[in-house]
């Protein structure tokens, strides 16, 4: 996979600089809630928040409202910066990563089978999530997009999905692998099907990954993603 199709219009995306705010407003309307400007998914699909632009006070205040006093505000990538009196709880640095338009040759290193999940795959995904920790996961999280994943002797030990889909975007994510597993080019096959069947249907791929991931970061860009700009994941208590 090549870097053809990048262009001067796709770094200055608007719509990737508040991809949580774009998702909600757009195709994941029905997973949103709102006080105001401020919105967040619905607490079982993911715990992203968006404030907006320049948010005032009055955003702040729906934020605390929907998330509640002494619970945590995930931020994603949002610069904005919070009341005061807002602690922070974690901030992790990380980039954000573009994919061409074209679609993916075969990774190759891995014949097996890629089959979808769904609601009757909700246990072991979290199962697995919770052994490899590649980022927030719940019970509905599978509802934001597709999820695929790969079965040995009927375990799952990869999958990755389609997490924010803002305007002509769609970002892939939950890319992760059982560490008996690994080494057998499952991430590999699972992020190039996905590419292929985003890029099929006339969007973009793209993803987030934190700084220290240098394994991953390797993989991605083998597979044709470029970093596009650096972010900060972040996190405050709501007091």
């Amino acid at each position: 996979m090549n870097n053809e199709g990048y262009s001067t219009a796709v770094d200055c995306a608007a719509e990737l600089d508040d991809p949580v705010g774009e998702s909600l407003r757009g195709r994941h309307g029905h997973l949103s809630r709102w006080a105001g400007r401020a919105g967040t998914y619905l607490p079982e699909v993911a715990s992203f928040a968006t404030v907006g632009n320049a948010p005032d006070e009055q955003t702040w205040d729906g934020l605390a409202r929907l998330v509640g006093r002494g619970e945590i505000a995930d931020m994603f990538s949002c610069p904005a910066r919070p009341p005061a009196d807002w602690e922070p709880v974690f901030a992790l640095g990380g980039r954000r990563m573009i994919g061409p338009a074209n679609r993916p040759e075969q990774p190759p290193g891995s014949s097996a089978d890629v089959v979808e999940l769904g609601a009757d795959s909700v246990a072991e995904m979290l199962e697995l999530t919770a052994r490899t920790q590649p980022g927030p996961f719940g019970p509905r999280t599978h509802e934001l997009g597709t999820y695929l994943g790969i079965r040995d002797h009927g375990r799952l030990v990869a999958m990755a999905g389609e997490r924010l889909r803002p305007p002509g975007w769609t970002e892939i994510s939950a890319v992760c692998t059982a560490p008996e597993a690994r080494g057998k080019g499952y991430a590999a096959r699972l992020v190039g099907e996905l590419v292929a069947r985003i890029v099929a249907r006339g969007e973009r791929p793209f993803l987030h990954v934190v700084e220290t991931n240098t394994g991953a970061i390797a993989l991605y860009e083998r597979l044709g993603f470029r970093t596009r700009t650096q972010v900060t994941f972040r996190g405050f208590r709501i007091p």
